[in-house]
C-alpha cells in the first residue's frame, strides 16, 4: 500500500507519530509538508513572528530527521485543500494519513480535502490530545462545562483505557518511490518573509524539545508543586511550544511524568492535572467551536467593555508595551515581546489587569498574545483569556480581581522577575519593587528611578479600578 503522510504543523516529529508508523508498516511512504499561504505568505507570517521562527526551525529539523532515515520530506507550496488531493492522485496513493486538528477551521479544511480526494481516504489519527476530543460526556450525556468533573472523568477513562504506549522512532524509512515527482519549494527563510531572527526564543526542532523534556523530568518536576507559580524560578516544564507544534506528543509527556514521579504523589497528580487542563480546553473547543468568537457565558456576550476611543486605545497600547506602572504587569508584557513566552502566573495577572482594571475586551488581549506567543495555541489561549475575564468554561468568578502588587509580592518575592524584564527598576529594594510609588524619595533616588519619567506612574489605581469593574459587571449581569 502506498501512503501520503501529511505533516501539518502540530506533529513535527518522527517519534510517537502514528500516521508515519502505520505507513511504514504497510508499504511506500511519501512524507509531505504543504507551505500553505494561510501561514506562509509574508503578510501572514509577519503576524506571528515568534511562532514562524520556531516553526521554520522545526520543519528543518523534521526534514533532516527524515533524510537521516533514508527518505525526503516534500515541501510543496499552495493551499492544502488543493495540493494534497492533487498530489494524492498524481502519486497514486491509496490513502492520506495525518493527525486530527481540534480547531473549527482545521476541521473545515479536512472536510474540503476529503471531498476533493474522492475515493482516496483521509485517515486521521489522534495525537493532539490524550483522549479523542468529544469522547467524554457527563453522566447525562452532555458536554462538560466545569474542569473538576471533566478531570475525574478523564482520569477514569484514561486509566481504564490508556490506549497505546508512545511509539518508538522508526529505524529507517523506505526511499521515495522513483515515480514521485513534485514541484518542490525551498523552505522559506525569515528574511524572505520579512522577519528578523530573535535569539531570545527557544530553539525549535524535535531534538531540542526532547532535551527540554529530559531536563525537566530529571529534576525540576520534583519541586513542581512548590515552584510552578513562582515567576522568579524556572519551575515550569517549558514544553508548551513543543506540545503545540507536536515536537513531542502529550502521550510521551504523560508517560515521562509517570516514569519520573511516584504514583499517587502530589507532584505527579499536579502535573498530570495541568495536562488535563490542556485536554479540557481542546475538548471544550471541539464541542463548542463558537468559543473562538464568543464568550462561553452568554450573559457576557454584550458586556460593556470600554470602547471610548482614544483613552481605551491608549491604555491598551500601554498594556502591550509594558508601561502601565505596575511592575509585574509590565514585566509580563515585555517578556512576551522579547521572549515569545509569558510565565503562566504572569499571564493570569496581566489578563486580569487588562480585562478588570482597564475594562478592555478580553478578545483584544487574546489576539495580542496569539500574535507573539511561540506556544500560541488557539484552544488554550482562548480558554485562558476567557477564564481570566470570568466569562469562560469553569472560569474564575468575575468578582475575583487580582491585585498585581500582592501577586508580585507572593510569587516574585525578591523581585527577580521584575528586575529582569523591567531593568529601570533593577536597583529598587525588594520591599518596594512591586509598588515603587510607595517608596520614600531617598529609595527612588538611590535606585535611579524618577516616577513619571524613568518609570511610569500607575495608569489606574487598583482599588478604584476594582470598584469600577465590579459595579459595571454587577449592573450588566443583573440586566441580562
Amino acid at each position: 500500500m502506498r501512503s501520503l503522510v501529511w505533516f501539518r504543523g502540530k506533529d513535527l516529529r518522527i517519534t510517537d507519530h502514528e500516521p508515519l508508523t502505520r505507513a511504514i508498516a504497510d508499504g511506500d511512504v511519501i512524507p509531505l509538508f504543504v507551505l500553505d499561504p494561510y501561514f506562509f505568505s509574508p503578510e501572514r507570517a509577519r503576524q506571528l513572528p515568534h511562532r514562524m521562527q520556531f516553526l521554520l526551525e522545526s520543519i528543518e529539523s523534521l526534514r533532516e530527521n527524515i533524510a537521516a532515515l533514508g527518505s525526503r520530506l516534500l515541501l510543496v507550496s499552495g493551499k492544502s485543500h488543493e495540493v494534497v488531493p492533487e498530489l494524492a492522485r498524481r502519486f497514486r496513493v491509496e490513502r492520506v494519513l495525518a493527525h486530527r486538528w481540534t480547531e473549527p477551521f482545521g476541521r473545515a479544511r479536512d472536510e474540503k480535502v476529503q471531498a476533493a480526494l474522492g475515493s482516496i481516504k483521509l485517515v486521521l489519527s489522534e495525537g493532539e490530545t490524550l483522549l479523542r476530543p468529544g469522547a467524554l460526556r457527563t453522566g447525562q450525556g452532555g458536554v462538560f462545562s466545569v474542569y473538576t468533573p471533566f478531570m475525574r472523568a478523564h482520569r477514569k477513562a484514561y486509566v481504564e483505557s490508556p490506549g497505546r504506549k508512545p511509539l518508538r522512532a522508526p529505524a529507517r524509512l523506505p526511499a521515495l518511490p522513483e515515480d514521485v515527482e513534485a514541484d518542490e519549494s525551498a523552505l522559506p527563510t525569515l528574511a524572505s518573509l520579512g522577519l528578523t531572527h530573535n535569539p531570545e526564543l527557544l530553539r525549535g526542532g524535535e531534538r531540542a524539545a526532547r532535551e527540554r523534556m529530559k531536563a525537566f523530568f530529571n529534576a525540576p518536576v520534583k519541586s513542581y508543586v512548590e515552584t510552578r507559580d513562582r515567576m522568579d524560578l524556572a519551575g515550569g516544564s517549558r514544553l508548551s511550544q513543543d506540545l503545540k507544534f507536536g515536537l513531542v506528543s502529550v502521550r510521551e509527556v504523560w508517560t515521562a511524568a509517570g516514569m519520573s514521579l511516584t504514583p499517587g504523589s502530589v507532584p505527579r497528580e499536579k502535573f498530570e492535572n495541568e495536562l488535563i487542563w490542556r485536554e479540557f480546553s481542546h475538548h471544550s473547543l471541539w464541542d463548542r467551536p463558537h468559543l473562538l468568537h464568543e464568550p462561553f457565558r452568554a450573559d457576557f456576550k454584550d458586556f460593556p467593555w470600554r470602547r471610548d476611543g482614544k483613552s481605551a486605545e491608549r491604555d491598551l497600547a500601554w498594556w502591550k508595551e509594558g508601561k502601565t506602572g505596575y511592575p509585574v504587569v509590565d514585566a509580563a508584557a515585555r517578556q512576551l515581546l522579547h521572549e515569545g513566552f509569558v510565565h503562566n502566573r504572569a499571564r493570569m495577572i496581566a489578563a486580569s489587569f487588562l480585562t478588570k482594571h482597564l475594562l478592555i475586551d478580553y478578545k483584544l488581549g487574546e489576539v495580542h498574545y496569539l500574535r507573539y506567543l511561540t506556544d500560541g495555541d488557539w484552544a488554550q489561549n482562548n480558554a485562558g483569556w476567557q477564564w481570566s475575564a470570568g466569562c469562560g468554561c469553569d472560569a474564575q468568578p468575575y468578582f475575583r480581581v487580582f491585585n498585581p502588587v500582592t501577586q508580585g509580592e507572593r510569587f516574585d518575592p525578591d523581585g527577580a522577575y521584575v528586575r529582569r524584564w523591567v531593568p529601570e527598576l533593577a536597583m529598587m529594594r525588594a520591599k518596594y519593587i512591586h509598588s515603587p510609588w510607595d517608596a520614600p524619595p531617598e529609595d527612588l533616588a538611590r535606585a535611579g528611578v524618577t516616577l513619571g519619567k524613568t518609570y511610569p506612574r500607575p495608569i489606574v489605581e487598583h482599588a478604584a479600578a476594582r470598584v469600577r469593574f465590579l459595579a459595571t459587571a454587577k449592573k450588566h449581569l443583573a440586566s441580562t
